[in-house]
């Protein structure tokens, strides 16, 4: 696999969220707005190019018998760094994500990842392979809250005071309740699942013609 591959399979092939299926509580918890989206992408990101680089490092110190205690403590160490730079520096975001900065440490995504690959594989390889996986989840983090923040409202907020705004009051008031909550947030990461698995299926339909 080539370092291309190895980044790529993260944001197409190998999707935490819409291929593996995992990390969706916060993706259901958090996609309220853009804004929110991108504050827990950069999150993922610092840790998880982080934790695989530092597991990468230890892996042939670390005994067999204490490898999964270890990687949690690499694990909480960055998440606490990062919890504490976020209240120092953005307030509000830290707010607004809330329990899910410090959840990062049980998420499956970063855990995952350090088992399968990071303590498996060399330093560059493993920064590589973090890095692709966290900008394919924030990706879909992304995509998922344009959706629902445009649906609730008409207007999405991209950082603070940037926004773009479509017709707000034309927005149905039966959807500012609906897609903002956890049922809007589970139709819109369903159909999204859908077609991507559509897609896959499609493609592996072609291969065998």
């Amino acid at each position: 696999m080539t370092k291309l591959q190895n980044f790529t399979k993260g944001i197409l092939k190998e999707n935490p969220i819409l291929v593996s299926v995992l990390g969706l509580c916060p993706t259901l918890a958090i996609t309220k707005s853009v804004e929110n989206a991108i504050g827990m992408g950069i999150a993922i990101l610092f840790v998880l190019v982080f934790s695989n680089f530092i597991i990468s490092l230890i892996r042939n110190i670390v005994p067999n018998e204490i490898r999964i205690p270890m990687f949690i403590v690499v694990i909480a160490t960055l998440v606490t760094l990062v919890e504490m730079l976020m209240a120092a520096f953005l307030p509000a975001l830290h707010e607004s994500l809330g329990i899910f900065i410090p959840l990062i440490v049980v998420n499956c995504i970063i855990l995952g990842r350090a088992e399968a690959y990071a303590s498996k594989n060399k330093p560059l390889d493993s920064i590589i392979d973090g890095a692709g996986m966290a900008i394919g989840y924030t990706l879909v983090l992304i995509i998922i809250s344009l959706i629902r923040e445009f649906l609730a409202s008409g207007t999405i907020t991209i950082w603070g005071d940037l926004r773009l705004t479509v017709n707000p009051e034309q927005s149905a008031q039966i959807f500012t309740s609906f897609f903002v909550s956890p049922p809007g947030a589970f139709i819109i990461l369903g159909l999204l699942l859908g077609i991507v698995a559509a897609i896959r299926n499609h493609k592996k339909e072609v291969k065998k013609q």
